[in-house]
């Protein structure tokens, strides 16, 4: 009898151990420079995306980041707040969407712009802390799915109102 391998589930996790690790800022979470729980800190406003924060053992060791889906890279570069990002378009629940993957080591993404990504693939590795690589930021992964196909790398808006343009990715890769 031969065995068939279970279907690939839409939606991967993109990095390991996420369900463990702390999110100091989860989507949609007001911060502000005086009560934010990353100090010191340089944004405010409604957080768009989900902080996947690093192990203290993993500060000075390669960090994988995966694609949570299938989809294409539709821009890697460097942007001011992130450092290194990869854009991916995709598809949710029959609509586009718009993946951030941020604070990456643009040098360790293969990818170019257009490639396709599959669920799981390897995308590159995280940034050094407080490096060019992240903006000066911590070393963790900044998530943000945004609705539509437009590109859109804001990692704060002003009001809930603009929040609705993002989906928690928490609840796209249920957990």
């Amino acid at each position: 009898m031969q065995e068939t391998a279970a279907p690939q589930k839409d939606f991967v996790f993109p990095i390991d151990r996420a369900e463990e690790r702390v999110t100091k800022k989860p989507f949609g979470i007001f911060i502000t420079k005086q009560n934010s729980p990353v100090q010191p800190e340089r944004f405010s406003g409604y957080h768009t995306g989900t902080d996947f924060e690093t192990f203290p053992e993993e500060q000075n060791s390669d960090v994988s980041i995966s694609a949570i889906t299938n989809g294409k890279v539709i821009e890697k570069r460097w942007i001011s707040g992130y450092g290194g990002v990869l854009i991916e378009s995709a598809v949710y629940d029959n609509s586009s969407i718009t993946i951030v993957y941020g604070h990456l080591n643009l040098s360790s993404i293969n990818k170019k712009t257009g490639d396709s990504l599959s669920t799981g693939e390897k995308i590159g590795i995280l940034g050094r802390g407080y490096s060019q690589e992240t903006d000066g930021e911590r070393k963790h992964l900044h998530l943000g799915i945004h609705k539509g196909s437009a590109v859109d790398v804001r990692g704060y808006v002003n009001n809930k109102v603009q929040l609705r343009d993002w989906f928690d990715s928490k609840s796209i890769l249920n957990f």
